[in-house]
């Protein structure tokens, strides 16, 4: 196989895997695979087989199956186009699919999903609210996904909160998602953060003066971000395998991820990314945090360096507690039994 596939199933697999993609499909489809260029149509044609075993349920009336089936797509279809961006064209029509794939399988998820939009600055930003057994108003999660994950691909991670009684609500913003294509990557947001914020304060089933925001990757950067401007609004952080400052990042991050993320910046060039990175800065927001702040981190993360992690909690000017797993890799998804259900619980006494 060629470098950018060696390199997707290196740095990515366990996340895969954990996020919804069974094992014998992972196995099927990279088994044979030498190409990047062959990357997204593979995974776009397993993806196409969950969505025809969702269609048929859905047809028969099968409701339950078909959200399983349907969200399942989803899932393969993101990770078709995750950081495929050598044709954007092919990316964005498995972006199409995936967006499809689960806005159809929202109403057959237990619990069940809504769709919220939000106008922010002259476009969209997409998210998908859940809420709890039982009745509200409920505390809430902000969920943010990182550079190349979406909230399609955050499932796995909501049950865990949705289990302890906290609803979740995961929103694309800026270079993410439905909104890549209109709003690139920014390192404020204070704006963001606010519309989100805003539109979740503003569902009758939520409690607005119990909420807390959590992000992985770039979103364990835009997380704290958001905590920091908000103040008070939110009520803890949790800060999974996010950059300090992404620009210091810059020289060790895979090819694969440089380019997307140049592509979701705006950026022209190379260098012009890496300046864009390096105002993906920590400094002067990590130390107006007030809220409790869990940062998660794995110490063989190939992305980003843990000493990033150290650094955060050095920074922060709340009470912060670092869960460092020796043997993590980038987001930990090779550990997720040893902090996913313990974040799930940190957040839940942090809203009680």
């Amino acid at each position: 196989m060629d470098d950018r596939v060696a390199s997707a199933i290196a740095n990515w697999a366990p996340r895969f895997t954990t996020n919804g993609v069974t094992v014998s499909d992972f196995q099927r489809v990279t088994r044979d695979l030498e190409h990047w260029a062959d990357w997204c149509g593979a995974w776009s044609a397993v993806a196409a087989e969950h969505e025809a075993l969702g269609r048929d349920a859905l047809a028969r009336e099968r409701f339950l199956s078909a959200g399983q089936h349907l969200s399942r797509a989803a899932v393969y279809y993101h990770f078709a186009k995750f950081v495929f961006v050598e044709d954007l064209d092919q990316m964005r029509e498995a972006h199409r699919h995936a967006v499809a794939c689960l806005t159809d399988a929202l109403p057959y998820l237990s619990p069940e999903g809504r769709r919220i939009e939000i106008p922010f600055e002259g476009a969209t930003l997409a998210g998908v609210l859940r809420l709890p057994a039982g009745p509200g108003p409920h505390p809430a999660v902000l969920m943010l996904s990182g550079l190349d994950s979406t909230k399609e691909e955050l499932r796995s991670t909501e049950e865990t909160f949705l289990q302890r009684g906290l609803a979740t609500f995961s929103v694309d913003g800026p270079g993410q998602g439905e909104a890549e294509y209109d709003l690139p990557i920014r390192g404020d947001w204070s704006l963001p953060g606010k519309a989100m914020l805003d539109a979740l304060s503003a569902e009758p089933e939520i409690d607005a003066s119990r909420i807390a925001v959590w992000g992985v990757s770039l979103g364990g950067y835009y997380a704290p971000r958001v905590a920091a401007a908000a103040g008070d609004r939110v009520k803890a952080c949790v800060a999974l395998a996010g950059p300090y400052n992404f620009g210091d990042c810059w020289d060790g991050l895979p090819l694969l991820t440089r380019e997307t993320f140049q592509t979701r910046s705006g950026a022209g060039s190379e260098e012009e990314a890496r300046r864009i990175a390096s105002t993906l800065d920590l400094d002067g927001s990590a130390e107006a945090i007030t809220s409790p702040l869990l940062i998660v981190f794995g110490r063989r993360d190939r992305l980003i360096p843990w000493q990033h992690a150290e650094r955060l909690a050095a920074t922060a000017g709340g009470d912060t507690e670092l869960l460092m797993l020796e043997e993590g890799n980038h987001g930990c998804a090779d550990l997720a039994p040893w902090h996913r259900p313990y974040t799930a619980d940190w957040v839940a006494e942090r809203l009680r």
